[in-house]
């Protein structure tokens, strides 16, 4: 599906960034933001222009695919703190991932399947010599994560437009589109917490993406005076929700 004009033209811009960042060789470029905003959807998007106005390979890996299995994401219970510090298999994410990218080697994209609560055993692929990686997942600038990323884009969009857009790709119920909902507790509570530690530890990203009106998304600057900014890391359920 061809992109609306104002929507390309923002691709387009912010492609030009990315293939920017370290020239010549690997690098990788993170796509942090709430469940609903957009993230797998930028990233293919990005992917799939590349080859048009570039010759440089751009890889793409979603965080989603490093979930902890069910037993060890509910070990310490079902409430944010537990989902913020045990979905995610980070430090596989860094061997498997980030570590042997760097080195110049094959990289595995994902190792569980958080519907099924599988393991997944995926052939590994071999990005070029000066491949960008484009991982796009929830609570990317966390500390446990610093230094994986040359860049990062925060997709971002108020609690009352991601929240919807995430239960509407789970098809649930209407009613719990609203963040408050205690079916949302989970999710939301966690994004606060990643929030609360971005501000505290005075985290920026790269470059801002508003993305509240998919269509026309308005590419920012990052403003110290309003820190990482909080508006768009408070969503609803993803897909560690089916579990």
């Amino acid at each position: 599906m061809t992109a609306p004009p104002a929507r390309a033209q923002v691709l387009a811009d912010l492609l030009e960034l990315v293939l920017a960042v370290r020239p010549r060789e690997r690098a990788v470029v993170g796509i942090d933001g709430p469940d609903g905003v957009g993230k797998s959807t930028l990233s293919a998007e990005l992917r799939a222009l590349a080859p048009l106005v570039s010759q440089r390979e751009l890889v793409g890996v979603g965080l989603g695919g490093f979930h902890h299995p069910r037993a060890h994401r509910y070990a310490h219970g079902r409430d944010a703190e537990s989902y913020y510090r045990h979905a995610f298999d980070l430090a596989t994410f860094r061997r498997r991932v980030v570590d042997p990218f760097r080195a110049g080697r094959e990289i595995v994209t994902a190792v569980h399947d958080v519907t099924t609560d599988r393991p997944l055993h995926l052939d590994p692929v071999e990005p070029a010599e000066d491949a960008v990686l484009l991982v796009d997942g929830v609570f990317l600038q966390r500390a446990e994560l610093a230094g994986c990323f040359d860049a990062v884009l925060l997709a971002t969009a108020p609690p009352e437009v991601t929240v919807p857009r995430g239960n509407a790709r789970f098809g649930r119920p209407r009613e719990e589109d609203d963040p408050d909902h205690p079916a949302n507790a989970r999710y939301v509570g966690a994004q606060r917490i990643y929030a609360y530690e971005l501000r505290r530890d005075g985290v920026l990203p790269t470059w801002i993406l508003e993305c509240t009106d998919l269509d026309r998304p308005v590419l920012l600057e990052p403003d110290p005076e309003l820190g990482a900014t909080t508006r768009g890391l408070v969503t609803g359920p993803d897909a560690d929700a089916t579990g």
